[in-house]
């Protein structure tokens, strides 16, 4: 997948890479214990899944859900976005993608 993204992934790769989404670092196709990640920022500890038709099947949406079920038990909050919906307003989920990655970074920074 890293050679051959999916157009989704590319439209999103050109939104948030080399620091173009609010000055956070994403790293694209990136290892996570036994999962790749389709892009994750480290110091938001967030993941970005874009999904498409693979997706709508009984056993993916079971990979997907143990896949997700593994991050959030590391700490790591998992945004999915269907393929579709990136295609129909990219701006507005880097928007989005921005904002939640602000929220946590906020979040973590403030003492308990």
């Amino acid at each position: 997948m890293r050679q051959e993204p999916t157009p989704a992934e590319a439209a999103v790769w050109q939104l948030i890479r080399n620091r173009r989404l609010a000055g956070f670092k994403f790293r694209r196709q990136h290892p996570f214990g036994p999962f790749i990640l389709d892009c994750y920022c480290p110091a938001a500890e967030v993941v970005v899944e874009l999904d498409g038709d693979t997706h709508t099947t009984p056993e993916e949406q079971s990979r997907d859900a143990e896949r997700t079920r593994y991050l959030v038990e590391q700490g790591v909050l998992v945004l999915r976005y269907w393929n579709t919906e990136v295609a129909a307003e990219p701006d507005l989920i880097a928007e989005q993608i921005a904002g939640i990655c602000a929220e946590r970074v906020t979040q973590r920074r403030k003492p308990r």
